[in-house]
């Protein structure tokens, strides 16, 4: 019989040593990676890379991540690349009690949904407007800018629902609200105003509440710029 000491000692699944983040300071996706090493508490160093300089496509940087892209992590020799799989791989191996990547089938189902929404519609509505403001890509944003309104809406329509969760797939955090965070609290960077969102606005506001979050740098562009 696993005693209580033991059981708690057994969910504290702690890095050799200090985990590598290469990162860019004002990328949602290594902000992901960032807060989710804050709140399991992990130990963590940075490694700023210089997009300006292309230092992501140099091959010091390539033999990290042969895609040229951050973030990435280097566990004690175990690399992994994707903001989306690390977060996969940093909630499996060490949060033992399974709360941030849930082991049963129907939650982990839930989970993969939005981690999907992240790579997907995130990504090309409110995050890629975001870029093209913040970096002053010669583009127009306002296709992005309506997929933008268009997945806020979906989102909170569902955050708004009879049946609905404080968070996105339960009633705790998961490595889904931790995906979808950073790119919708920016939102208006890039020139998407959250204002008509209110369940939306409650539920960033409940996971800037969870102990040891951090935010991710604020940027005067876009709707932030007045």
């Amino acid at each position: 019989m696993t005693r209580p000491a033991e059981a708690q000692a057994q969910s504290l699944v702690r890095p050799a040593r200090p985990i590598r983040l290469y990162r860019h300071a004002l990328s949602g996706h290594c902000h992901r990676v960032e807060l989710m090493l804050h709140l399991l508490d992990l130990p963590y160093e940075t490694v700023d890379i210089d997009f300006a300089a292309r230092e992501h496509k140099q091959p010091a940087y390539l033999a990290i991540n042969h895609f040229g892209q951050v973030p990435a992590i280097d566990d004690d020799g175990v690399v992994i690349a994707d903001s989306n799989a690390i977060l996969t791989y940093l909630a499996t191996r060490y949060d033992a009690r399974g709360t941030w990547l849930p082991r049963d089938a129907l939650s982990a189902a839930k989970v993969q949904r939005w981690l999907s929404v992240a790579a997907g519609e995130l990504a090309f509505g409110p995050a890629a407007a975001r870029v093209v403001v913040l970096f002053q890509r010669p583009v127009d944003a306002t296709e992005m800018i309506e997929r933008a309104k268009t997945l806020l809406s979906n989102i909170e329509t569902y955050l708004s629902a009879p049946q609905a969760t404080a968070f996105l797939a339960g009633d705790t955090p998961t490595i889904a609200d931790v995906a979808c965070y950073a790119y919708l609290a920016h939102a208006p960077e890039g020139n998407v105003s959250l204002a008509p969102y209110p369940a939306v606005r409650a539920w960033l506001g409940r996971v800037a509440g969870l102990p040891r979050f951090v935010p991710m740098a604020s940027t005067a562009c876009g709707l932030n710029a007045a």
